[in-house]
């Protein structure tokens, strides 16, 4: 593993920390002996952390880590952290299902309408509740790469990572997939629209698995992404569905 010097390798820590995890630069900056935990970074934070520098240098880093200031994790990392010793099986241990949901909702609009909305990358912070700001990295063809960063958690923490979709107009489907996996050893997800008598069928599809470090495995995540599907189908229903009220009568009805 080849690692760049202690103080290098600090500010890529720290790099690390604003960009994914919500860390405020300045806070930082004024604290540089303070713990991971002092400067308001908890244990998703961590995880998040863990899982891109296993990515990039291939290091595992401990739980007890907020207790360590970033030019310690620097120094962590750059000796090598051991991973956590683990009792070796009896036997072979069995195979985990990957995670998978579907989730669906139907929306009174036309389908033109819904695939627009839907698929306007740029917009989704006034679509979604979740999202605090959507920027678009690159487009390639029909495929457009982002980053979303959420709106700040209950410590202050504004999860961020990059992802990429392929919209396929003449098909009405949508593949999606995290560049960023953060938690995920991966996380795919397909979009389906389907035209209905009443309306149009949004259906999301996800497909996916837990790194052994995350903090929930597949069936708790599995449990989260259903919650957390149901309302955002739900608030994106009443946001679309007012707009195409708008659009058949020239202002709001309601």
């Amino acid at each position: 593993m080849t690692v760049t010097d202690g103080r290098s390798l600090t500010g890529e820590i720290t790099d690390i920390l604003v960009t994914n995890c919500g860390l405020d630069p300045d806070v930082a900056a004024r604290a540089p002996t303070a713990s991971l935990e002092e400067l308001g970074m908890d244990s998703l934070a961590l995880l998040e952390l863990a899982a891109v520098v296993a990515d990039r240098w291939r290091v595992t880093i401990p739980e007890q880590a907020t207790q360590l200031s970033i030019p310690a994790v620097a120094d962590l990392v750059a000796r090598g952290a051991e991973p956590a010793a683990r009792p070796e099986p009896a036997d072979p241990p069995a195979t985990v299902a990957p995670g998978h949901t579907e989730n669906s909702i139907l929306i009174a609009a036309p389908l033109e309408l819904v695939w627009s909305v839907t698929n306007d990358v740029a917009g989704w912070p006034e679509l979604f509740t979740e999202y605090a700001r959507a920027e678009i990295i690159s487009r390639d063809g029909d495929t457009v790469r982002f980053r979303l960063t959420m709106h700040p958690d209950e410590n202050g923490v504004a999860w961020s990572w990059v992802s990429e979709r392929t919209p396929d107009p003449t098909s009405w489907q949508v593949r999606a997939r995290r560049v960023e996996t953060g938690p995920f050893e991966y996380m795919n997800i397909h979009w389906i629209y389907r035209q209905e008598p009443a309306g149009v069928r949004m259906t999301w599809i996800q497909d996916f698995a837990m790194k052994p470090t995350a903090p929930v495995d597949n069936v708790g995540m599995t449990e989260r992404i259903n919650t957390n599907s149901v309302v955002q189908l739900a608030v994106i229903k009443e946001r679309i569905e007012r707009l195409a009220r708008t659009d058949r009568n020239g202002d709001d009805d309601e």
